[in-house]
């Protein structure tokens, strides 16, 4: 069973997808008026390693993820510098993406801008308008809060705080200045402007994830992320316009994470604090070091970033690397041991039980480490044999992959080639985790299993060795038999 925190209701729920096996994702992307510094990376990273372990359960997953390429900070940093909004934005959005692809965050399958769904956005509008949910003022078009009392729930203001009458054009605000917000605004010399049948305007931030993610992802969708400062009051603006416009429940988890500060203060650039993912690896840091430090801390919690932490991520993926280098050099031969595959399961078990506890990340570190305590202690009785040290990488090395993705996908054995290929001489194969075998491949698998059930050994003996030659290394257990897929070295 899968629980997350959920923000709506503030309690821990167990997680059941609207569609059996399928989940609507949708994260709130940056605004591309900047570089995105490490605070944001944070957000990203743990929302990275949510969709892994969705993938990694066995859900199928459709994730969008919007860019702001059009609001108040945006405007301002074009206007500041005379160029076109497209052509401001385009660097920092290709900078984003490229630092998605070094950080090992799977993409999104959809980044729709903002600028690309005005007419989705007024269409919201229109609708708002007709229901009586919105007004017009000053050729600007409000959101009515007072017309819709479940206004609050998600994060928790006072609608006493409401002034009657009070409006906002910000498109952020603090948490105490409740008010009518702009859903779209009147415009203003040297800003870009759009008329799509409501008045020529532009949208507020808080109408384009409303669009962008029922179009994409439906009216209702399962699970909506970003950090605590977007509950109040984007996330609650984009409940209240949603609902009002659809008549339905807009999202039913809600996922955020704390805060990120530097050297336990807030990240500003006057402290000279402010890191982005570029400044800390020109010191010298590896980027899975970043995200190893970056997804370590329990999402709901605070993390304080210093580079001494950066240094301990440092030294605990060295401590797992220097693990599968050791298993490397084992040489005692013998049959997989009960007591590791013992070990292993339960390393597994962990694992998975605290990411299925409101993505416990702590939890799951502290079984794989365990696993590593334990087998390091095996090894150094001599307790481990070649084919343990291929499980334990085949362990390691698929969590890994799948989840983590702090080290690299796979992982150098060596191994005595005379087990495999029938020659005395030591050569060295690569594991290569996968979750997935082509048919073919399989059905030598079933045609094996067959004749070694009828005691057809010298069949079962050439299909291993044919799925050999193909890259298929096969382990045979008391239960059933177990797959890897190796790369064998050009000779």
């Amino acid at each position: 069973m899968i629980r997350f925190h959920n923000t709506l209701s503030g309690k821990v729920e167990a997680f059941e997808p609207i569609e059996p096996g399928s989940v609507r994702l949708y994260t709130c992307g940056p605004t591309v008026y900047d570089f995105p510094h490490i605070g944001n990376w944070r957000a990203y990273i743990f929302e990275d390693l949510l969709k892994r372990f969705l993938l990694f359960s066995g859900y199928k997953v459709t994730h969008v993820m919007n860019l702001t390429d059009v609001d108040d900070k945006t405007i301002r940093g074009a206007g500041a510098k005379g160029v076109s909004l497209e052509e401001y934005t385009r660097p920092f959005i290709e900078a984003f993406k490229k630092d998605l692809e070094t950080l090992n965050i799977l993409p999104a399958d959809h980044y729709p801008r903002a600028t690309g769904h005005i007419q989705e956005m007024v269409d919201i509008i229109k609708v708002l308008l007709e229901k009586g949910f919105a007004y017009r003022k000053d050729g600007s078009i409000y959101f009515a809060i007072a017309k819709f009392p479940a206004y609050g729930r998600l994060s928790k203001v006072n609608l006493e705080d409401l002034r009657p009458g009070s409006r906002g054009d910000a498109d952020e605000y603090e948490k105490e200045s409740v008010h009518d917000f702009a859903l779209w605004k009147a415009p203003k010399e040297g800003e870009p402007s759009w008329d799509e049948g409501i008045g020529p305007g532009r949208p507020g931030w808080h109408i384009e994830c409303s669009a962008m993610s029922s179009k994409y992802l439906g009216r209702t969708f399962d699970i909506h992320c970003g950090g605590v400062d977007n509950i109040f009051p984007h996330h609650e603006n984009e409940i209240a316009q949603s609902e009002a416009a659809n008549g339905v429940k807009f999202v039913n988890f809600w996922l955020h994470c704390h805060h990120l500060v530097v050297d336990g203060e807030k990240m500003a650039k006057s402290k000279g604090n402010f890191y982005t993912l570029e400044d800390i690896l020109a010191k010298g840091y590896d980027p899975r070091e970043v995200r190893f430090l970056l997804l370590s801390t329990h999402y709901r919690k605070m993390l304080n970033f210093t580079f001494e932490a950066l240094d301990q991520a440092r030294a605990g993926r060295s401590r797992i690397r220097d693990f599968l280098v050791d298993l490397r050099g084992v040489k005692r031969e013998g049959p997989p041991s009960p007591e590791v595959n013992g070990l292993i399961e339960a390393a597994r078990s962990g694992f998975i039980t605290g990411l299925g506890d409101d993505l416990n990340i702590s939890e799951s570190l502290a079984a794989l480490f365990s696993l590593i305590e334990k087998a390091n202690s095996l090894m150094a009785k001599s307790r481990i044999s070649q084919a343990d040290a291929l499980s334990l990488i085949s362990f390691v090395t698929e969590i890994d992959k799948k989840i983590l993705m702090i080290e690299p996908t796979s992982v150098i054995l060596r191994v005595d080639s005379a087990k495999i290929q029938g020659t005395a001489e030591n050569v060295q194969i690569k594991v290569d985790v996968s979750s997935e075998l082509d048919s073919a491949i399989q059905e030598k698998i079933d045609e094996r299993q067959k004749a070694r059930a009828e005691k057809n050994f010298k069949r079962a003996d050439e299909i291993r060795k044919e799925l050999l030659s193909q890259g298929i290394l096969l382990e045979d257990t008391k239960d059933d038999v177990r797959w890897k897929k190796i790369v064998l070295p050009r000779t």
